[in-house]
């Protein structure tokens, strides 16, 4: 042990005798005495002396305690000392394990680094070899088509010569006056031939080339003719969607066709067949048999179709005290029927006054008179049926002349209302109803395809808008919003989705409506998909339901919707690939509007494709409540709606005052001015309930008090919550109110509402006027409405004034549950089932956590089969992922259930049915995933159909369709083929050569051939397929069917009637368009001209309106190939433009293209030149020098160059265009295939066959990559995963190696 000298003084540097970094010396307070080191020493040098004296031993004692004391100090310095170096230690111990973890990470990041880089060699290799291989290839394709250059280049100078004399001659005849055309001639010539330099036809180079424009020889302005942009509000959209008509945008004419006149009332009114029935006494025994006996018959004939079924009639007794209600029903009626014998009262005139005399073309119309020998018409009933005689222009009134029992009357009766139903109502043009198992899907399977949807849906979309349309919003002071919606969506790309923003009730879904409603009508080339979300749970409100509607909505604008996948995760992953590919062809815009987004089940995780930059021509906007929109939305540009101002409120008051005659006194204007200045008493849906609730009091008192207890709510809920209290204490009995309780009840525990027709079943002893004055009043109290013939709330704060007035908050809707369990239970059938069944029981039981009979529900094998062959795919796998089973178990539940049904089926029918459901089953386990299993199903339901029907029944070819697109799927083409094959046979036996069915057939073995590489196969099949589409398209009206599109022309028809105006001009027009789409030219020729004549006299022989008329009357003379009135009539429409329009205006660029194509048609190629030069300035100067549509007319104006022979300007055109092209639309656009090919032409002219061969191998291989219209496998520029996955499409493309 060392003593104290070995310290180390202060401040001296202590060395680490462990490596580690050296420390200052602590200071440490240690006295040293001298004396006891010398006491110490001296008894160390002498020994111990027994008996020493006194003072020797207190010597000795005195060094001890010394001695102790230093060696005390020396431990206490040596514990500091070691206490210290432990310390060090620690601290170095914890900065070599940090040190250690940040090694490891960096060794982990460099780990994957390599594994990266690893990767990304081989790719480079395999890139790189894959690149030699196509290099070869293309030396040897190009070394060939040298040789065949050299081979043929005699050949073909000898046919120029022969050509260019002929071309003489025929110049020579033309000088002489003699015209000469070709008898093949089309308006589209420019597409189907290519011309070379010194006018050759050129059969070697396949394919339109030279006149790349698509449409380019139709006269018709309907879309666009661009691939690119155009939302700067080009004035284009200005004229229309029927401004110049032609055969080949027949299919962009449909789709705008539809978005006319949608305020258009149908004659099926929210899916519900509504028969009014007007009655005496005398006629009451008929009446009574007819609903006893034919009612029924009706209904379930309706319901197999997928529609409701509701009688409407008023006793004479109590008619007067539902004026207003009969008035409505009689607006919403289908189809009325006048039961009359010999009198009649005031009633029943008046019904029949609104009924026949006022509108007798609204609905159709049926008058039974029942007629006996000594019974006289009186003098009222004989001038009530000379004027429905009178009114009855159209002779379309159906009488029914009885003289017989009131049996035979019902059943006359009866027989009319059912073919009147069949035929005008549901067009079904005498088709045998009761023939079919699930009503409504056997029929559309054929045009969809293989894509099963739910026309329900698109229906209460369709009525949503409408609605949403029919509301007051001139009073709200939308116009601002509005303007800034458009300058939002004129932004340059790339643009994120716009959010409209705002609390609930402050007008959003308005907003939307009015916008896309004044949209369609100036931008009818611009394609709308909207979708109008519910409340939460609803099926609008399912994300997988919305986006694979929207997928269909797209896709129904092209020539297939076959491919899409049903499963739910690929339903979303695919939209975005679908949304770029169909954006990239289509001729116009496409703006996505999705109306409550935030109420979507798991909106942000559902809707990550809003993330991913959009197509360049696709816009989204999507309206949010400000407390629940997602946080990483909140970056987007927001337009927010701000609270109503006082003159807003104001104006909403006041007129809805006006509508019932009420007016306010100044004070109370005063009092609902201060009331209203807080966020919550302003907006919209807040100040219009209030004006409705004030208004519904009568005498001044009840004005008064009705208006001091609304301004006591202070937000929505309470102010419905009063409603309520109000709409109750209004009702006459105790019973009224118990039943509008449980009314509101059941709404609001059930799925999507309950109908009319199934509350009228649940509560027997309710009369349907009772029940549709309830209706009236809570409707015009904004609580609930009627969408797709269902009551619904129409606020989803009215469902939770409900929720929270009526059942607690929701802890009472077990009980109203299981009432509608009970109800629709009892609704099944053994052999049928109806959609609303379908809809509500498994949901139901769900929602009462019924496990066990949830999936006997879902064993019923028409339940199932009714929500897939609807498309509620994702619906019915989560209801057997929640009752525990996986996909093979749930398999196999089903075969043992269909191995049960099938004991019992014993007739032809009934085996019929067995098949359907194994095709079904079949089909629903290729789209789970499951080919193994899917085989044994359809391979039974195969054979049913052979022993039952006959192995030539079209069945038979749907059974073979479904199971070789199962052996497609399992990657077994040459059983496929073979099946495709059988049923391509028996489809062209059954249909003819030219039916969808056989369309349908010739696309799967497109695809078949594309997957195995055999392009020319596919590309055969592929076009004989799309002349079939086109052709049953221009016959049915495309995907909606010809009856929609003749009903929507009779409607248009008869708003013509009456005096001469603008909006009858428009008419006019629209029609004369429907005619000529449906190639009746002589009924479009009437209805243009008629146009033409109505808006001389009306607007002006020098209005552009008129020159919209000519155009189309020029397209059609065009058609009818009388060239020279078509020339005058685009002259004349020309001189119109150039007077009222800008030099810019791009219509007028229309006008001139049109001009230019019919005299390069004529052969007056120098009087074509300056008029598509002129287009080609007035498109650069509206769109920008790079815009697409300036390619196409720098295209247009290089083919009349090359027919001048005048190639050196041809070539800088071409070489312009194809760069814009590439820029705007990507190198591997059709566009740019096409040009290149047109300057593969123009080198090959000019000798330089190597650059011709490189640019004519370059289009092969762009025209190769996009195969067909939908089809494809090349990955979205726009997804940030487009590279990574492929769609299942009618043709895609084969998978890359890997």
């Amino acid at each position: 042990m060392g003593t104290a000298s070995s310290l180390v003084s202060p401040g001296e540097v202590i060395e680490d005798g462990y490596g580690g970094e050296g420390g200052e010396a602590c200071v440490i307070p240690v006295e040293v005495k001298p004396k006891a080191r010398l006491l110490r020493s001296s008894f160390r040098r002498a020994p111990r002396v027994i008996g020493a004296s006194f003072k020797s031993t207190g010597s000795v004692d005195l060094e001890c305690a010394a001695e102790y004391e230093r060696l005390r100090k020396e431990y206490e310095i040596f514990r500091v000392s070691k206490n210290n170096e432990i310390t060090s230690m620690q601290k170095k111990e914890a900065k070599l394990d940090e040190e250690n973890k940040r090694l490891r990470a960096e060794l982990q990041a460099l780990q994957k680094t390599y594994q990266k880089i690893l990767r990304e060699k081989e790719s480079a290799l395999e890139a790189k070899y894959q690149a030699m291989e196509r290099a070869a290839t293309f030396e040897h394709d190009r070394d060939k088509v040298k040789r065949q250059f050299k081979t043929k280049e005699k050949e073909i100078q000898d046919l120029l010569r022969a050509k260019r004399d002929l071309e003489a001659k025929l110049q020579q005849l033309q000088a002489q006056g003699i015209q000469i055309y070709d008898l093949n001639d089309s308006d589209s010539d420019d597409n189907q031939t290519t011309v070379t330099a010194a006018g050759t036809q050129c059969d070697y180079w396949s394919g339109g080339v030279l006149g790349s424009e698509p449409s380019m020889g139709s006269m018709m302005q309907l879309q666009q003719t661009f691939k690119g942009p155009e939302f700067a509000h080009s004035l284009i959209d200005v004229e229309g969607p029927f401004a110049n008509v032609g055969r080949d945008d027949w299919d962009a004419a449909v789709a705008s066709l539809l978005q006319v006149s949608p305020h258009v009332p149908q004659a099926l009114w929210s899916n519900t067949v509504r028969c009014y029935l007007i009655f005496t006494q005398e006629t009451k025994p008929e009446l009574d048999v007819f609903i006893q006996k034919h009612s029924p018959v009706l209904r379930k004939m309706c319901e197999g179709l997928g529609h409701f079924y509701l009688n409407v009639c008023f006793p004479e007794e109590n008619a007067a005290s539902y004026d207003v209600e009969r008035k409505q029903e009689i607006e919403r009626s289908s189809v009325c029927v006048l039961l009359v014998k010999s009198t009649v009262t005031s009633s029943v005139v008046e019904d029949c006054e609104e009924a026949f005399v006022k509108n007798p073309d609204g609905h159709p119309l049926v008058l039974y008179l029942r007629t006996e020998e000594d019974h006289t018409l009186t003098g009222p009933t004989r001038q009530l049926l000379e004027r429905i005689n009178a009114a009855d222009k159209a002779a379309k009134v159906k009488v029914v002349d009885h003289s017989g029992s009131a049996e035979e009357g019902a059943d006359l009766i009866y027989s009319q209302l059912e073919k009147v139903i069949k035929q005008e109502l549901l067009c079904l043009e005498g088709a045998d109803v009761d023939s079919k198992d699930s009503g409504i899907d056997e029929g559309r399977e054929e045009d969809s395809g293989d894509v099963l949807w739910d026309l329900h849906d698109e229906q209460e979309q369709i009525e949503s808008y409408q609605q949403a349309c029919s509301s007051t919003s001139s009073q709200l002071g939308f116009q601002k919003y509005i303007d800034r919606l458009n300058d939002m969506i004129a932004a340059p790309p790339p643009t994120p989705p716009l959010l409209v923003s705002g609390g609930p009730g402050s007008g959003k879904s308005l907003l939307l409506s009015k916008w896309i409603e004044q949209q369609q009508k100036q931008s009818p080339n611009t394609l709308f998909l909207y979708h109008f979300v519910g409340r939460p749970l609803s099926t609008s409100s399912e994300p997988v339901l919305i986006i694979k509607r929207l997928t269909v909505k797209l896709l129904q604008h092209f020539w297939s919707i076959s491919g899409l996948s049903m499963e739910p995760s690929k339903i979303l992953e695919e939209f975005p690939r679908w949304l770029e590919r169909l954006s990239a062809r289509h001729q116009g815009n496409i703006i996505i509007i999705i109306d409550s987004i935030d109420q979507i089940q798991q909106a942000e995780r559902h809707m990550k494709w809003l993330i991913d930059p959009l197509p360049v021509n696709v816009r989204v906007v999507v309206s949010v409540n400000v407390e629940t929109c997602p946080q990483a939305w909140r970056l987007w540009p927001t337009l927010h709606l701000d609270p109503l101002s006082p003159r807003e409120v104001r104006s909403v008051v006041n007129a809805e005052c006006q509508s019932m005659e009420l007016k306010l006194t100044k004070d109370q204007e005063k009092k609902l001015e201060r009331h209203c200045r807080s966020a919550s008493t302003c907006n919209a849906l807040y100040v219009t309930l209030l004006a409705r609730m004030i208004i519904s009091s009568i005498s001044g008192c009840s004005l008064e008090k009705s208006l001091e207890q609304c301004l006591q709510c202070q937000d929505t809920m309470s102010l419905y919550r009063l409603a309520l209290k109000m709409t109750l204490n209004s009702l006459n009995t105790d019973r009224e109110r118990h039943i509008m309780r449980e009314i509101l009840c059941l709404v609001c525990s059930s799925h999507n509402g309950v109908s009319e027709s199934e509350v009228l079943d649940l509560f027997t002893e309710l009369e349907l006027p009772v029940l549709s004055s309830l209706l009236y009043r809570l409707n015009r109290l904004c609580i609930v409405t009627l969408r797709c013939g269902l009551i619904r709330f129409q606020h989803l704060q009215a469902w939770e004034a409900v929720r929270l007035e009526f059942l607690g908050g929701g802890s009472s809707s077990a009980a109203y549950r299981e009432k509608l369990i009970q109800y629709f239970s009892q609704q099944l059938s053994p052999d049928r089932v109806t959609w609303r069944v379908a809809d509500e029981l498994p949901w139901l039981l769900q929602q009462q956590d019924d496990r066990t009979k949830l999936q006997l529900s879902l064993l019923n094998l028409f339940v199932s089969q009714n929500l897939y062959k609807r498309g509620h795919f994702s619906e019915l796998l989560a209801y057997w992922q929640y009752v525990g089973k996986d996909k093979s178990s749930m398999a196999t539940e089903y075969f043992d259930s269909l191995k049960q049904y099938e004991k019992s089926c014993e007739n032809e029918d009934s085996m019929t049915k067995l098949a359907n459901l194994y095709e079904t089953l079949g089909r629903f386990l290729k789209d789970l995933g499951l080919p193994s299993q899917a085989v044994a199903p359809l391979q039974r339901s195969l054979e049913i159909r052979e022993t039952a029907l006959d192995p030539d029944h079209p069945s038979v070819a749907r059974s073979l369709h479904q199971l070789a697109a199962v052996y497609v799927q399992w990657k077994k083409y040459g059983n496929a083929e073979q099946l495709y094959k059988q049923a391509l046979e028996i489809s062209e036996n059954a249909y003819g050569a030219e039916h969808a069915s056989v369309a349908r057939e010739l696309e799967s073995l497109a695809m078949l051939y594309q997957k195995q590489n055999k392009y020319e196969q596919a590309e055969k099949l592929r076009k004989r397929s799309v002349k079939i589409r086109q052709k049953t398209a221009r016959q049915k009206g495309h995907m909606y069917g010809f009856t929609l599109l003749r009903r929507r022309a009779l409607q248009l028809e008869e708003l013509t009637l009456g005096t001469d105006s603008a909006d009858s001009a428009k008419t006019l027009n629209e029609l004369g368009v429907l005619y000529y789409l449906q190639n009746n030219l002589d009924a479009a020729k009437l209805f243009l001209t008629r146009s033409l004549e109505t808006r001389q006299r009306v607007l002006g022989p020098d209005h552009p309106d008129c020159a919209q008329s000519l155009n189309n009357l020029a397209a059609l003379h065009t058609e009818k190939r009388e060239y020279e009135t078509a020339e005058d009539m685009y002259e004349r429409a020309l001189d119109i433009r150039k007077r009222a329009l800008s030099p810019d205006h791009p219509s007028l660029a229309y006008t001139l293209k049109h001009l230019a194509m019919l005299y390069k048609r004529r052969g007056k190629l120098e009087k074509a030149v300056p008029l598509y030069e002129l287009s080609l300035d007035i498109r650069e100067k509206s769109f920008g020098p790079k815009h697409p549509s300036v390619a196409t007319a720098l295209v247009n104006l290089a083919v009349i160059y090359c027919q001048l022979k005048n190639h050196s300007d041809a070539l800088p055109l071409y070489e312009r265009a194809l760069k814009v092209y590439e820029d705007s639309l990507g190198r591997s656009h059709p566009r740019v295939g096409e040009t290149l090919k047109n300057l593969a032409v123009l080198s090959y002219e000019e000798g330089d066959f190597e650059k011709a061969a490189e640019l004519y191998k370059r289009a092969m291989e762009i025209k190769e990559a996009d195969p067909s219209l939908v089809c494809g496998n090349a990955p979205s520029r726009h997804s940030s995963s487009g590279d990574t996955f492929s769609l299942r499409g009618p043709a895609p493309l084969p998978q890359a190696p890997r």
